[in-house]
C-alpha cells in the first residue's frame, strides 16, 4: 500500500519538482538532512526552486514549471527529462533514443534543443535510429551493426559509405 501511495505522489509532481530531482546530485545537504527536513536542507531546496531552470533552451519547462508533468504532451515531457538531466550539470550527456515516439515536428524541436545544449559545451553521446535527426545534429557518427563498428566519420561521409548503405538499406549494388 505504501509503494502505491508513493507512485501516486510521484505522478503528481510538477515540472519544477521533476527538474529539482536532477539537481539533488549536487546537493550539499545529504539524504538524511533531506529526509529529516533540517533547515539547511530546505533552504537549499528553496534556492533550487527559486533558481532559473537549468537549461535556457527548455522553454516548455519554464513555461509550465508549476504544471503537473504528466499533463504535458509527450514531446514536452521529453524536454522535462532533458532539463532534469541538465540540472546535475553534466559534462557528458548520454541520450538513448530520445526521439522514440515523437512526431516529425517534435523531433525537429528536440534536435534544436540538443544542438543548443551541445553549444553550451556539454558533450552529447546520442544513440538514435532516426537518421534525419542523427544527420541533422551530429558532428561525428559511429555506425554499428551487430555490435561491430562498420563506419565512423562526418555525417556526409556516412551517408555515402557503401557498407552503411548495404547493411541498413539492403542495397546489393553498394
Amino acid at each position: 500500500m505504501r509503494t502505491f501511495q508513493n507512485i501516486k505522489l510521484f505522478a503528481k509532481m510538477t515540472v519544477l519538482e521533476n527538474v529539482m530531482i536532477g539537481r539533488h546530485i549536487r546537493s550539499r545537504a545529504g539524504m538524511m538532512s533531506g529526509i529529516l527536513r533540517l533547515p539547511h536542507s530546505w533552504k537549499e531546496e528553496k534556492t533550487y526552486a527559486n533558481a532559473r531552470l537549468p537549461c535556457s533552451t527548455c522553454l516548455a519547462c519554464r513555461t509550465f514549471a508549476h504544471a503537473d508533468a504528466l499533463s504535458l504532451a509527450f514531446g514536452q515531457q521529453r524536454h522535462v527529462e532533458l532539463a532534469r538531466a541538465l540540472a546535475g550539470e553534466p559534462v557528458l550527456l548520454l541520450l538513448d533514443e530520445p526521439a522514440a515516439g515523437l512526431n516529425i515536428q517534435e523531433t525537429g524541436h528536440l534536435g534544436e534543443t540538443i544542438r543548443k545544449i551541445r553549444d553550451t559545451g556539454v558533450t552529447i553521446l546520442l544513440v538514435e535510429h532516426d537518421m534525419s535527426l542523427v544527420m541533422d545534429i551530429s558532428d561525428e557518427i559511429c555506425v554499428l551493426s551487430f555490435g561491430q563498428m562498420i563506419a565512423q566519420g562526418k555525417p556526409r561521409d556516412i551517408q555515402k559509405n557503401a557498407e552503411v548503405v548495404r547493411v541498413y538499406l539492403g542495397d546489393e549494388n553498394a
